[in-house]
C-alpha cells in the first residue's frame, strides 16, 4: 500500500487533502481512483489508513478510516555526519541510510572533501536531498522523514554535537590497528531514546588534525571491523550494526 507524508495543514478532523508532488504521483503515476486506500503519515509518527473520496484537477480528498498503531523507528536516534563525497554518493548515503533507520544527516565539509558546495546553491541541493529522504522514508514505511542539514564545517559540527549523548568517529587508522572494542562497547551501553552522532570522512578519510579536534571535544574514534570501507559504505555498515544490536538482539 502506498505511503505518503503529509503536513498537519493537510488534515482537518477526518478529512485529508493531498496536493503537490504527492497528488501528481497518486493521480498520474499510480492512477488512483475513489475507493482506493493509502497510508498517510503526519508529524509525530502518526499513520492513518485513508480512503480516497474525490480526485479533482488540483487535489485528492480522502477520509480517515482508522489510525494505525505502529512503530517503525529505531529505538535510538542516529544522525550521520558525512564528509562531502564526490558524485552522487551523498544521494546514496541518504537514500540507503534512511531505509536503515537514520534520524538525520549532516553533510560535513572536511579537510579532504574534494567537492565544494556553492553557498548560493546549497539550499536547493539540500531541498533535493530532503526529497530523496522523503521518498526513501515512504518506500521503507518509516514514521518520520530524516532531517537533512545544510553543509557545515568542523567547528559548527562540534557545536551541534552538544545535542547528542554519544559522539563517534569512524577512523580507518583504528581499523588498520585492529581496534574493535569502542563501537561494540557503546552499542552495549546505549539505551532506548538516547542519541548518537556518527562522523564519517570523505574519500581519503579524516585528517589527523580533524581527529584530534574531535577527540578534544568528546568524540570517540573507533574501527568498523578489519576491512577498510568506502565513504558511502561505512555509514550503512554502522547503521546496520546499530539496528541489529538495538532491534534484533533486544
Amino acid at each position: 500500500m502506498q505511503r505518503y507524508f503529509i503536513s498537519k495543514e493537510s488534515i482537518e478532523g477526518s478529512l485529508v487533502t493531498i496536493t503537490g508532488d504527492d497528488f501528481h504521483h497518486l493521480a498520474n503515476v499510480m492512477r488512483s481512483k475513489p475507493g482506493d486506500h493509502i497510508l498517510c503519515v503526519v508529524p509525530q509518527e502518526k499513520t492513518a489508513l485513508v480512503e480516497i473520496t474525490e480526485i479533482t484537477n488540483e487535489a485528492i480528498h480522502a477520509n480517515v478510516i482508522k489510525w494505525m498503531d505502529e512503530s517503525k523507528e529505531m529505538p535510538i536516534k542516529v544522525t550521520i555526519a558525512s564528509g562531502l563525497p564526490k558524485g552522487d554518493k551523498l544521494d546514496y548515503i541518504i537514500q540507503k541510510g534512511t531505509e536503515l533507520g537514520a534520524a538525520g544527516f549532516i553533510p560535513f565539509i572536511a579537510a579532504r572533501s574534494i567537492v565544494k558546495w556553492d553557498e548560493k546553491k546549497a539550499a536547493k541541493k539540500t531541498e533535493r536531498l530532503q526529497k530523496i529522504a522523503k521518498e526513501a522514508a515512504e518506500q521503507s514505511h518509516r514514521g518520520i522523514v530524516p532531517s537533512i542539514a545544510n553543509p557545515v564545517r568542523i567547528n559548527e559540527l562540534i557545536k551541534l554535537s552538544d545535542e547528542y549523548k554519544y559522539k563517534l568517529i569512524a577512523y580507518e587508522e583504528d581499523a588498520k590497528l585492529g581496534e574493535a572494542s569502542q563501537f561494540a562497547g557503546i552499542l552495549k551501553e546505549v539505551r532506548n531514546g538516547e542519541s548518537v552522532l556518527f562522523v564519517f570522512g570523505p574519500e581519503g578519510g579524516l585528517s589527523s588534525d580533524e581527529i584530534e579536534k574531535f577527540k578534544e571535544n568528546g568524540f570517540v574514534s573507533c574501527g568498523l571491523g578489519p576491512r577498510i570501507l568506502r565513504t558511502e559504505t561505512a555509514p550503512l555498515y554502522a547503521l546496520s550494526a546499530i539496528s541489529y544490536h538495538t532491534e534484533l538482539l533486544r
